[in-house]
């Protein structure tokens, strides 16, 4: 008898901190990095990790590292080729991310965990950022990849008050399709490009939920305005557009699960009753969790939290 589950990583909080303060959410006003309430943190992260684990989703946790706070969103680490195809651990291959250099030094951690835990790694061309699952991800029969000119991070001399502005750029470069696209094949993938730095993962302004992650929350101000027609194309009445607060409290970062014919879409606390009524209109049960010290500090949600090793065939008595 085998039993088919859902795997993800999630990061150990202990050492939550604003180090590289590399998107907008971690900086204030004045280009100084925010402190994290750690405390808050961890009791946040303990529920996230509980709420999924009554799902029956098996968290596989990331140990901290003082030098690499980042790894609380393991999003970034990579992606699981056919995510949602349950298959046997060493059938598993997970191609791991090219991250920006203040968080380069997370790799090596995925690296020798996925090891340990027996999936199967692989690595892309370093000379190509690239973040993981974070940019690439499957929506309906197909893949999404968002992008963004990648800028080297920087302060800027600007009019104004402050006299300086920090310029983010975004995280995955559109040359990695070639790359990446056999991992994924015979699947379609469809270029989404992203135009608001606050919005610089796709999975911030986008978020496929549902059996068969079939419905789509897309921030049409997150994306380039020619990319919202080939999504009105390709996900018709499926397609649902966030508004902006809710697209402010990051409700695209949420975190779909569906077993058997039950599904779930887990998102973040302060999400409109609007939103969560539509949600349930899909015959989706939302779930709402409050995380925003790692939203409001470190510029990521729940599904930045979560990164998805996939379905996994597991024999009981192994």
């Amino acid at each position: 008898m085998t039993e088919a589950v859902r795997h993800v990583l999630m990061g150990d909080p202990s050492h939550f901190s604003v180090k590289g303060g590399a998107n907008p959410h971690t900086r204030t006003r004045l280009g100084t990095r925010r402190s994290v309430d750690r405390e808050k943190a961890i009791v946040q992260w303990h529920r996230l990790k509980d709420t999924l684990e009554d799902l029956g989703v098996h968290v596989l946790v990331v140990p901290p590292d003082a030098e690499q706070p980042g790894l609380v969103y393991p999003a970034n680490a990579g992606f699981q080729s056919h995510v949602d195809t349950p298959e046997p651990l060493d059938a598993k291959t997970f191609t791991l991310a090219n991250l920006l250099p203040s968080r380069a030094g997370e790799k090596p951690h995925y690296r020798r965990l996925l090891a340990d835990a027996g999936f199967r790694t692989a690595e892309i061309d370093p000379a190509f950022r690239f973040e993981g699952e974070a940019d690439f991800f499957p929506a309906g029969d197909v893949h999404l990849l968002t992008h963004g000119r990648v800028e080297k991070q920087r302060f800027v001399p600007t009019l104004g008050i402050p006299p300086w502005k920090r310029i983010y750029g975004f995280r995955t470069d559109k040359r990695v399709r070639a790359l990446v696209e056999p991992s994924v094949a015979p699947r379609e993938i469809l270029e989404i490009p992203l135009v608001l730095e606050a919005h610089y993962h796709g999975d911030t302004a986008l978020c496929a939920f549902g059996p068969g992650r079939r419905y789509l929350l897309a921030y049409r101000a997150g994306i380039a305005p020619s990319a919202w027609p080939l999504l009105q194309q390709h996900f018709g009445e499926d397609l649902i557009e966030l508004s902006e607060p809710d697209a402010e409290r990051y409700a695209a970062n949420s975190f779909t699960y569906t077993q058997d014919t039950d599904s779930v879409l887990v998102m973040p606390a302060g999400v409109s009753d609007t939103l969560t009524a539509t949600v349930r209109d899909r015959n989706v049960t939302p779930i709402t969790v409050d995380v925003s010290e790692f939203l409001k500090k470190g510029g990521g949600s729940i599904k930045c939290m979560i990164g998805d090793l996939g379905v996994v065939v597991n024999s009981p008595s192994s």
